[in-house]
């Protein structure tokens, strides 16, 4: 569980498998060289050798206790149909036995999509995505579990399943990783909904549904009354999941915003393009953080493209299948080949011989080895695939990385490979064959990966770009270009663009929220404010993915609360000076902050400054403390305040305010709103007075 949080904390926990397979304990972990972590099958090698070395020989930190948190979680309640009925005509042991293969079943299905399993309750099971570790899809993940499990039930049993999303008051986590309790409607309802579902099926409400509504084919099945609910109950049922090629075309089925600011970017990589048509094979590296825009630019390029002769090919990789060998290249032949569930071995064996011979007149080898990767009987009708498993994988590899060069003998080849921060080291090992064999082919393959993934790949005909983050005449670009060029009043528009801090999916979905809210009326020139400007609420639509980045820092996530109750910019001292922390400790776990990126320092400690790397972080950060735990934050930072920085009551009493005021000290903000409204009107300044 240390080695767990240690790599959360650098965004690296998909590779917890492979320290807990090779034994890596705190101890070891110290010693560890780079040839280890390259033989234990790790990469990002150089991220994780720079925090080890960070540790300083000391063990990893244990992870902190974890108070209660506000947060959104997506509950999944199950129920096995009928139990009482198989207990009248079962043998009790075998029914035991048959309950515990049903609660196995969920466990797998469950915890394979990231989420936990809180209790079982006789034949129920009630289980939680979203905590204690968010993800920035629980909602599909919760969905794709109970899909599982629906399916996977076998005779007798039949299953029943209701998912629900919303806010909840998430007690601190036991030794289990539970919380000791939910407190809010949201496990209410997943029950209500488990009760309306039909046998065999999953029922979701329709805050989840929104969610995930691109994400999975549905059956609207209406509004039914439900027990001890006062209004309606909207119920979907998720059919199957929608087989999208990329996650940015599941997100973009209701419409793509015209893009914004990226015209040297898209100029680049269709003068690659170029080159490629000529013979000379090009390979990009696009990489940025979540939301800045990798997908979108990909989705141009396929549009500008389209009408010349070529063939694309598209992969993409998934966090459910960091560890399933080849998963990109199966998924997508699948997609491609368009097998029928109800198809023979020999009908899929017909498709993919069709498939391949585009490609290649020798199957004799191919045909074996994707038959294989496919899962796909042949009987008789090949050979049986006389080689080692280690031998398999490398003809496997070359198989794949020869398909494309082969393809390319007929049109250019134009690759989309996305989210290789997720791809399973088997994957990588394709991609460096491919990368090798396309310098002299008519092919261009464009790779995208989030800023944590380190690219291993520096040929001459390789090209890295990074996304950089929208400047603010280009976000209120984006803005317009969202509101159809209905204009937004000032005020609304400048906090778009201020909490935003220039990542274009926050953009785009901020400024929907913001048009969704109701504070605004529509007017003949744009848009209005109907009453005051309330503070913006982080959207749904983005509440996961910042809640995960946090999570993974979960061993110094309360220093990053402390901060966000600063503001978006403290001081080392002022920070040090309200951490229960000791200084060694409160000085490490800055340190991950920053090498997480979720906040920037300037200077060294003690004269440090830190700012959260986005607007929409801190206030993610901050909404997930209780409101006791926030007001007591707010006053230790208004006492230090007034104890060490006795000048700042004088040049900004309205700073010590406004903490005095988000801690419900009245009698105590009252004198420095009087302050700051004289040192106003001493200004002029009669508006702010």
């Amino acid at each position: 569980m240390e080695i767990l949080d240690w790599l959360r904390g650098l965004g690296l926990e998909r590779y917890e498998p492979n320290f807990a397979d090779n034994d890596v304990d705190t101890e070891v972990l110290k010693d560890l060289t780079d040839a280890d972590l390259e033989r234990i099958g790790v990469g990002h090698r150089k991220k994780i050798l720079k925090a080890m070395k960070a540790l300083g020989g000391r063990d990893v930190p244990a992870p902190a206790a974890r108070d209660a948190e506000r947060r959104r979680m997506t509950v999944m309640f199950c129920d096995m149909v009928g139990s009482t009925a198989l207990s009248q005509t079962m043998d009790l042991e075998d029914l035991k036995a048959l309950i515990r293969s049903y609660q196995d079943l969920c466990r797998a299905a469950v915890e394979r999509f990231g989420g936990f399993v809180a209790r079982f309750q006789g034949d129920g099971v009630l289980a939680y995505f979203g905590f204690p570790t968010a993800h920035e899809d629980d909602p599909q993940r919760a969905i794709h579990a109970g899909l599982a499990i629906a399916e996977g039930a076998s005779d007798p049993i039949q299953v029943r399943i209701g998912i629900h999303t919303g806010l909840v008051i998430a007690g601190e986590p036991n030794a289990a990783g539970a919380p000791d309790e939910i407190v809010g409607e949201t496990p209410n309802l997943a029950a209500r909904l488990e009760a309306l579902a039909v046998p065999g099926t999953v029922a979701v409400s329709a805050a989840t549904q929104s969610l995930a509504s691109a994400d999975f084919t549905w059956d609207d099945k209406g509004a039914h009354a439900a027990k001890g609910i006062s209004d309606p109950v909207r119920v979907f049922r998720p059919i199957a999941a929608a087989g999208h090629e990329s996650r940015f075309e599941a997100r973009a089925t209701g419409g793509l915003t015209p893009l914004v600011g990226r015209d040297h970017e898209i100029g680049l990589i269709l003068d690659r393009w170029a080159q490629a048509r000529d013979g000379e094979g090009q390979v990009v590296l696009l990489s940025g953080e979540p939301g800045i825009g990798k997908s979108r630019i990909g989705a141009v390029i396929r549009d500008r493209v389209a009408p010349e002769p070529h063939v694309r090919l598209s992969y993409q990789c998934s966090p459910y299948y960091t560890n399933s060998a080849f998963h990109p290249f199966i998924a997508g032949f699948d997609r491609t080949a368009k097998f029928g569930s109800d198809w023979t071995a020999g009908q899929k064996l017909d498709r993919m011989e069709a498939l391949l011979s585009e490609a290649t007149d020798d199957l004799t080898i191919v045909a074996s080895l994707y038959a294989a990767l496919l899962s796909i009987e042949t009987g008789d009708r090949y050979a049986p695939l006389n080689m080692s498993p280690q031998r398999q994988k490398e003809q496997t590899i070359e198989a794949l990385a020869d398909l494309t060069v082969s393809l390319a003998g007929k049109k250019p080849v134009l690759i989309f490979f996305e989210d290789i921060h997720w791809a399973d080291p088997t994957t990588l090992e394709v991609l460096e064959a491919v990368i090798g064999r396309v310098a002299g082919a008519p092919v261009l393959a464009v790779i995208t990966y989030r800023s944590e993934f380190e690219s291993p790949w520096n040929h001459a005909h390789v090209t890295s770009l990074t996304l950089n983050r929208l400047p603010k005449r280009q976000c209120a670009d984006l803005v317009a270009k969202v509101t159809g060029g209905k204009p937004l009043p000032d005020e609304v528009l400048t906090q778009i663009v201020a909490k935003t801090d220039g990542v274009p999916l926050f953009v785009e979905e901020l400024t929907k929220a913001v048009l969704e809210a109701g504070f605004l009326k529509k007017t003949s020139n744009g848009y209005a404010l109907d009453g005051p400007l309330p503070p913006l609420a982080i959207p749904a639509t983005l509440q996961d993915s910042l809640i995960a980045r946090l999570d993974r820092l979960s061993p110094v996530k309360e220093v990053a609360q402390i901060g966000a109750v600063i503001g978006r910019e403290f001081s080392h001292k002022l920070i040090a000076a309200v951490s229960p922390l000791r200084d060694n400790e409160l000085n490490d776990a800055l340190s991950q902050l920053v090498s997480s990126e979720l906040v920037y320092r300037r200077c060294a400690a003690p004269d440090a400054t830190y700012t959260f790397k986005h607007a929409l972080v801190q206030d993610a950060s901050y909404e997930t403390l209780l409101r006791s735990k926030r007001q007591q934050i707010h006053t230790d930072v208004a006492k230090a305040l007034e104890k060490i920085f006795p000048k700042v009551g004088q040049a900004q009493p309205e700073l010590l305010a406004h903490h005095y005021a988000e801690a419900g000290l009245i009698e105590r903000e009252v004198p420095y709103w009087l302050a700051a409204g004289k040192s106003a009107f001493r200004r002029s300044a009669n508006t702010g007075a």
